[in-house]
């Protein structure tokens, strides 16, 4: 009998037979989700028979929803998703002239959906334009509600950029703008609260997966007193809520200065030693180059929303592409959670069977994982990557390998269903 999941004293409360609402997406989504949705029950009958089932659930968004009820996100499918807590859904594209800035954006600020977490792994076959992608699995707190998320802008020109821009140079003394009679202006909130739940957020997952490090990624060189600060509020919260836990760059740089680089030193490796988790920051620009060249010093990495969005796709291009990238927006304070595909609708292609599914599928073996159903997450990994080394790949994949054998979108969920074993 399907039921609701529950969100009791911090914990999920997962029934036998969850009912998880969809949407199934734009463009590409109808075919992608019908894909995704087969693997993930295959998974699932063949870790636990017939004891557990996934109860789908449609809901509407999209260009879907604005044909069948002439609104773009029905109040319907945003109760769905408060009423049974975590679902799925496919890539929507954002109307233009419709007043929403973005669908996805709208869901996620809904429902508080503070964290955009990418887990990024290599797996075995699968082209990369790095010589050791084994070496990459990286895991990204990207900050999803706050920073451009939240962004304030104002069109040069207009009324309110004419006041800001008086306001900046009359009341704030504001002398740096280079050209004010023609500048736009953009702001971007940052707050302690929002920086310190994400980051708490990515100390715990590391301290959970005895995972080795988190990297708090900004650029708080330039902007001090919103990146600067979200480096500091990430480094206060580690000492202070984690200190048996962890061990900080800003403590070893503190040692180091009062007894010399040998004793901070041993100090770090013993820290690593006994399994603390090292909390470390690194410049936006430097992690890029970073995470290309030494990719296995970086394990968890916590960043703001921008920052997050560039990281992310670097990664990805890192191990194969956004085509298997999976992705997840969750509250770990009120037990909300969208899992999604992280690539767009592709509209060129729906209906071909050129799409890969690889995205949404490894996104629900994170919705597994979420609901504590490991044994069929780890199905999914395993025959993803058995797929894959085999060469047996949907259109993005096949033209980057040699020998491959090209599969359509419903072909390549059927080879991942056979090799579940």
């Amino acid at each position: 009998m399907s039921q609701s999941i529950q969100f009791r004293h911090g914990e999920l409360i997962v029934p036998d037979q969850p009912v998880i609402p969809f949407i199934e997406g734009d463009g590409i989504g109808k075919e992608i989700t019908e894909a995704s949705q087969r693997v993930i029950d295959a998974a699932v009958a063949e870790a636990y028979g017939k004891t557990k089932k996934l109860v789908w659930k449609e809901v509407l968004a999209g260009k879907k929803a604005f044909e069948l009820t002439g609104n773009y996100l029905p109040d319907e499918t945003l109760e769905a998703f408060k009423n049974y807590l975590v679902g799925i859904k496919g890539p929507l594209e954002t109307p233009v002239g419709e007043g929403i800035r973005s669908l996805n954006v709208a869901l996620r600020q809904t429902l508080d959906l503070y964290v955009c977490l990418r887990p990024i792994r290599w797996f075995k076959g699968v082209p990369s334009p790095i010589r050791y992608p084994e070496l990459v699995d990286m895991h990204i707190f990207r900050e999803n509600t706050e920073d451009i998320y939240a962004g304030i802008e104002f069109m040069t020109g207009t009324e309110k950029a004419v006041k800001f821009r008086d306001f900046l140079i009359n009341e704030m003394g504001v002398d740096k703008i280079r050209f004010p009679e023609s500048s736009s202006f953009g702001v971007k909130p940052v707050s302690k609260e929002g920086s310190v739940r994400l980051i708490k957020a990515a100390v715990q997952y590391a301290i959970e997966r005895k995972l080795p490090s988190v990297t708090i990624v900004h650029k708080g060189n330039i902007m001090k007193f919103t990146e600067g600060a979200f480096k500091n509020w990430g480094y206060d919260l580690a000492e202070n809520e984690f200190a048996g836990e962890t061990f900080t760059w800003r403590q070893y740089q503190q040692i180091e200065k009062q007894s010399g680089k040998n004793e901070a030193f041993a100090v770090l490796e013993s820290a690593r030693a006994s399994g603390k988790v090292i909390i470390k920051d690194c410049i936006t620009d430097a992690f890029l180059q970073e995470s290309l060249l030494h990719p296995f010093d970086h394990s968890v990495i916590a960043t703001l929303n921008l920052n997050g969005d560039y990281i992310s796709d670097q990664l990805a291009a890192m191990v194969g592409g956004i085509g298997i990238s999976p992705g997840a927006n969750i509250n770990y304070n009120s037990g909300y959670a969208i899992f999604e595909a992280t690539h767009g609708t592709a509209p060129n292609i729906a209906g071909t069977g050129k799409a890969n599914p690889g995205s949404l599928i490894l996104s629900g073996a994170m919705l597994l994982e979420y609901l504590g159903w490991y044994k069929a997450a780890e199905h999914v990994y395993d025959a993803m990557e058995h797929t894959f080394s085999k060469r047996r790949v949907t259109s993005d994949l096949y033209s980057m390998m040699e020998g491959a054998t090209l599969l359509s979108t419903s072909d390549f969920a059927d080879e991942i269903i056979r090799n579940i074993h």
